[in-house]
């Protein structure tokens, strides 16, 4: 019984030694739950390795795609909550559980954000042979052709996609949405015309729009891009509501302890703040998102929530099949 005893008062120590160490104390593991070198790959990487750098510890990004962001989504929700695993991922966290019956998930009750980290500009772009040369004229264009349109659906629940069906909603459109595996497989059918529309990254459209093989009609942006100057707000021109800028977040577990959340998130603001990090933001199409604490995103995400819960239901938007 004393040897137990002893065992017992060992173990207790050893755990309390093991909780008084500094966070980090070993290297941390962001999911990201789509494709390796895609853009929220390459966003997490822009953020999480400055942070890496002025740690002393290493930030591994895994890329672990599959169901629409849900199966690295779910890694995460399970995960231990001690600040050593994150999720960066798109609106999809937020419009899956709407779209998808009985997920073993919820951000609301699953999830501590803990970062902001970017802005995801999307851009409306349409075959350069289309007739059209503003985004009212491709509204008209579309409402006299019901059902003879196609656009691009790069994956159910999408930033894309929730954008391109809340612009629907507002204008009073409907096209036949074409699935994709990702972004870039759907802009050689875009060029030659069998899609009509799309809303593409900004990193991933600009270069066809200052070529000439597609035309931008709008940006989902608060204001003007730098890379596209000429081209108008979605406000501007003229779907104010429709102007609902999708962000990408960085998450852990819930639960996670706060001194560590607070850690976590004064690093990414931190790196959000540096003009190293918000340039390469910038050339993979982003925005660096605002300087948040954590209770300010956890109101971002209950609103975002919400409204794109909305976009869902009001489209009729089901599971890729």
């Amino acid at each position: 019984m004393k040897l137990i005893a002893q065992a017992a008062v060992m173990l207790a120590l050893c755990a309390g030694w093991a909780h008084a160490q500094p966070y980090p104390s070993k290297p941390v593991r962001v999911i990201v739950p789509y494709p390796s070198g895609g853009i929220v790959d390459l966003l997490a990487r822009a953020v999480t390795e400055k942070i890496a750098a002025g740690w002393g510890q290493p930030i591994l990004v895994e890329g672990r795609p599959g169901a629409d962001g849900n199966l690295g989504t779910e890694a995460v929700a399970k995960s231990a909550a001690d600040g050593y695993t994150w999720l960066m991922t798109g609106p999809a966290i937020l419009s899956n559980p709407t779209i998808y019956a009985n997920l073993p998930w919820n951000p609301l009750r699953d999830f501590q954000g803990v970062g902001a980290a970017v802005w995801n500009l999307n851009v409306a772009i349409v075959p350069a042979a289309l007739p059209v040369a503003t985004l009212q004229e491709f509204v008209a264009y579309a409402k006299a052709r019901p059902g003879q349109l196609n656009f691009g659906n790069p994956g159910t629940g999408s930033s894309n996609h929730l954008s391109t069906e809340l612009f629907f909603q507002v204008a009073g459109i409907q096209l036949t949405n074409i699935g994709y595996k990702g972004q870039p497989p759907a802009i050689p059918d875009l060029i030659n015309g069998q899609l009509q529309f799309k809303v593409v990254a900004l990193g991933l459209a600009a270069p066809h729009v200052k070529s000439g093989r597609l035309k931008a009609l709008a940006a989902f942006s608060p204001q003007r891009l730098k890379q596209l100057p000429d081209v108008p707000t979605i406000s501007e021109a003229g779907y104010p509501e429709a102007g609902l800028v999708p962000w990408y977040g960085i998450y852990v577990p819930a639960g996670t302890p706060k001194d560590v959340v607070a850690r976590i998130n004064g690093e990414i603001n931190k790196a959000l703040a540096s003009p190293e990090v918000q340039e390469r933001i910038e050339k993979i199409g982003g925005l660096p998102g605002p300087i948040k604490t954590p209770d300010e995103i956890q109101a971002m995400v209950k609103s975002d929530y919400e409204r794109w819960g909305k976009v869902v239901r009001a489209a009729g938007i089901k599971p890729a099949q």
